[in-house]
């Protein structure tokens, strides 16, 4: 006989019994609960054990004293064959097995360790990581550029009341939460620390140049509060790392760069806004000849996967008045509204849609159109050409004010028809003149 379900994050199937698995039960306790089967195989064939009866008394026991909770065990018998279910509750606070705490991710248990560990006992906890309180760290430790930069975007944005801005840098702090009692909290250390990351290892911007995946040509790290990093990086992605093809309309200098300016900066307050920042680890963005990576630590919520991701939406009503103001605990927007302006914004530019995938954070990778841009890179090209062929024919006439039209061909090696044109466009542009006919007469530079 075989079990009508399959081993998942909320189901286990064990053979036998043995004391160990006491540690999966302290791992379904700290998940969402679960039920573990003793006597049914890992295809969830039912092989029955015989010592039924001693188990019913001595595993309730035996969690009680290891892990301080109670489990359900239920005797279950098919054809003559007897098996167990013990059924464990979803606890409120961390369970521990022997000084560890373990947790269920899909149908593995795994031990809670370093950051991970520190965000699950703080869900416990009721708080999050930048909710956490900092000893040593006060107001002396803040910048007031940061506060007013902070006023400045959030006043062009519109979302906070200007009375509320007029505030004092103290009363803003206690407003926007970011105090618990007497402790400013991490929160604060990001937004408006002299140095943020004295506190928080990691939170800085790695930025670099490949022309391959192991050939790094050059990189920057930004630092600073929140508001900085964004700002420096957006400045030195559309000054330093992505190269923009000029073109002219008329006298109308026109730059293009390959991905959209609004896609890449709404990705990047995404990664700002959504990072974990209890990871230490940077946002890392990886720029390339075709295309720009960016990935930030993270984890999705239970269940989601990339495409529940995109299709999310927040549909809980906003009060940016008591939430922190760009951070975290109060997002300014969901993450689903974000890759959706994204998308938006990038197929609005150039048609490409930027790609999302999830390994160990989120990856959003940018590619470039490469037709436009050759075709804009061939144009620049061009224009290159043409003032390079204008300087060597002012060069040879400077040498020789009586040289011909052939004679100007046969030395550039261009036909008669191109030399006369560049020509036209050099007395056009008042750097040419013909002083005489065409037989005795002769050219005149004009300086």
């Amino acid at each position: 006989m075989k079990l009508q379900i399959n081993e998942s994050q909320n189901i286990e199937f064990k053979q036998s019994w043995r004391d160990e698995y006491i540690k999966w039960l302290s791992a379904f306790g700290n998940s969402d609960g679960g039920k573990l089967y003793i006597g049914v195989d890992d295809d969830g064939e039912i092989v029955g054990i015989d010592n039924a009866k001693k188990l019913l008394e001595d595993i309730p026991n035996k969690v009680r004293d290891i892990l301080g909770i109670l489990v359900d065990v239920n005797l279950k018998t098919s054809e003559d064959k007897q098996y167990l279910e013990i059924v464990t509750e979803k606890y409120p606070y961390p369970i521990s097995y022997k000084g560890s705490y373990y947790y269920r991710s899909g149908s593995i248990t795994q031990e809670l360790k370093g950051a991970s560990l520190d965000k699950f006992l703080l869900s416990r906890q009721g708080k999050k990581w930048d909710g956490v309180p900092v000893p040593y760290f006060g107001f002396d430790d803040l910048d007031p550029f940061a506060f007013r930069l902070f006023r400045d975007k959030a006043e062009k944005k519109k979302r906070i009341d200007a009375e509320f801005l007029q505030e004092s840098d103290e009363v803003l702090v206690d407003k926007l939460h970011l105090k618990e009692g007497e402790y400013l909290k991490r929160a604060t250390t990001l937004l408006f620390a002299k140095s943020p990351q004295k506190y928080v290892t990691g939170s800085s911007i790695k930025i670099g140049y490949f022309k391959s995946n192991s050939d790094l040509v050059y990189q920057d790290v930004i630092e600073g509060n929140l508001f900085e990093q964004v700002d420096k990086t957006m400045e030195l992605i559309f000054s330093k790392y992505l190269k923009a093809l000029i073109t002219y309309d008329g006298i109308q200098r026109i730059e293009s760069f390959p991905i959209s300016k609004l896609a890449f900066r709404e990705a990047l307050i995404n990664a700002v806004v959504h990072k974990d920042y209890g990871s230490q680890q940077t946002i890392q963005i990886s720029v390339y000849d075709d295309k720009l990576l960016m990935w930030n630590a993270g984890d999705l919520p239970p269940h989601w996967t990339i495409d529940t991701l995109i299709q999310k939406h927040n549909s809980e009503p906003h009060n940016p008045a008591i939430a922190y103001p760009f951070f975290l605990a109060g997002y300014i927007e969901s993450w689903g509204r974000g890759i959706e302006k994204i998308i938006y914004e990038s197929q609005r530019f150039n048609g490409i849609t930027p790609q999302f995938r999830w390994l160990n954070g989120l990856w959003v990778e940018f590619y470039f159109n490469e037709v436009r841009y050759n075709n804009l890179e061939n144009s620049k090209t061009r224009v290159k050409t043409r003032v390079k062929t204008r300087v060597k024919i002012l060069e040879l006439i400077s040498s020789n004010p009586d040289i011909t039209n052939q004679e100007l061909a046969d030395k550039l090696e261009l036909t008669l028809k191109g030399i006369e044109w560049q020509i036209k466009k050099l007395k056009e542009d008042s750097k040419l003149e013909r002083i005489g006919g065409a037989k005795g007469g002769h050219w005149e530079i004009i300086k």
